[in-house]
């Protein structure tokens, strides 16, 4: 997909012929060959994985120790991106006005511009036109890299923050943009294992001190909580609820010998509330204790390793797609007799639809 993407913005830039078509086409092709080249890296990974026989998932979904660069481009423009527009005229006006060096510059990025828009002839009936090649990614407007910054797990939090960029270009360079330093955003994550259950199923669950006294129970470990219901069919309703087991990070999970009747118990033993809880679990089979045992401890490292993103369920908020309603523009009688606040303007609510029209004509006419 990337690659046809970056074919069909190869020949959107060969044909444009204005300064915004081809400011977009550049930097769809810039982000296309970007995303190839990850795509790529990751390709490698999973083949050397495959090589180790390591067993592995791979996604769209990063772990814990990833690192999210964020980088700030700009471009030289003009304000006629037509080929005429760049005479020989104009491009030594520029280079007189600016000075020397920068104007050799400035020149030829101009050119290249110009480049783009009469790149695009016209073929002859009959013969087809030969295939793209990817030089053609250097036609057109250039996007120079003027700042960096890289984030880390250690950025995650609710609020927006500032974080210092680190400049690649100076104020000599003819694409320099007056920058402050640094750039604002909010940085959240959310782990898979704070919103998809790890592991469900039957369990029976200790009560009190009595040693045979074991509820069935059908358990949900998620978030930072296991959730045992008194059914599977119980799950939708949060008034069943029969008990909560709290998971955290420094939850500690461990299985007991096998007792005199062939069965092994869960331990978790955790802090809620500045209290120390031990809460004794167990299957109806040695198999599920295994799986139930490690995917508890696999939840608690995975809590551990995401730190505090794990502390509550963050909220990614999206971008609304709702575009703004036009205001509707009328005449000074509208405005007057339609007042945008109340107890604003001029209010006649009782007037007849001629009265109205000829109030709108005086007033047009004022």
């Amino acid at each position: 997909m990337e690659v046809r993407m970056r074919e069909g913005a190869s020949k959107l830039l060969a044909a444009c012929s204005r300064r915004e078509q081809a400011l977009e086409a550049s930097r769809s092709l810039l982000t296309c060959n970007a995303r190839i080249l990850a795509l790529l890296s990751q390709l490698q990974r999973m083949r050397k994985a495959q090589i180790l026989q390591k067993v592995g998932r791979s996604s769209s979904e990063v772990g814990p120790g990833f690192q999210l660069r964020v980088e700030l481009y700009s471009s030289c423009t003009v304000e006629d991106f037509s080929p005429g527009a760049l005479g020989p005229r104009r491009a030594n006006r520029l280079g007189g006005s600016v000075g020397c060096s920068s104007g050799k510059k400035i020149r030829a990025a101009f050119e290249s511009a110009a480049v783009c828009g009469s790149s695009g002839g016209n073929v002859e009936p009959g013969r087809v036109s030969p295939p793209l090649s990817p030089d053609l990614s250097t036609l057109g407007p250039k996007y120079n890299l003027l700042a960096h910054t890289t984030l880390r797990i250690e950025h995650v939090q609710e609020g927006f923050k500032t974080h210092d960029l680190s400049l690649a270009a100076t104020e000599n360079n003819p694409f320099w943009l007056p920058l402050y330093g640094n750039m604002c955003c909010r940085l959240v994550a959310q782990p898979l294992c704070m919103i998809q259950p790890t592991i469900s199923g039957q369990l029976k669950v200790k009560l009190g001190e009595d040693l045979n006294c074991w509820e069935n129970v059908y358990g949900v470990l998620r978030e930072q909580s296991l959730l045992c219901y008194q059914s599977q069919e119980d799950l939708e309703s949060e008034d069943k609820l029969l008990l909560v087991i709290p998971i955290k990070k420094h939850t500690l999970v461990c299985v007991s010998e096998r007792d005199p009747v062939d069965h092994q118990s869960i331990y978790i033993s955790t802090q809620h509330q500045g209290e120390e809880l031990t809460f004794t679990l167990t299957t109806h089979t040695p198999e599920d204790t295994q799986r139930w045992t490690q995917a508890i401890w696999q939840h608690v490292y995975n809590m551990g390793q995401w730190k505090q993103c794990c502390d509550h369920l963050m909220k990614i908020e999206m971008p609304s797609s709702r575009k703004a309603i036009p205001v509707k523009q009328g005449s000074l009688y509208h405005e007057i007799v339609t007042p945008s606040s109340p107890g604003e303007g001029l209010v006649v609510p009782d007037l007849s639809a001629e009265i109205r029209t000829l109030l709108s004509s005086y007033y047009k006419e004022r």
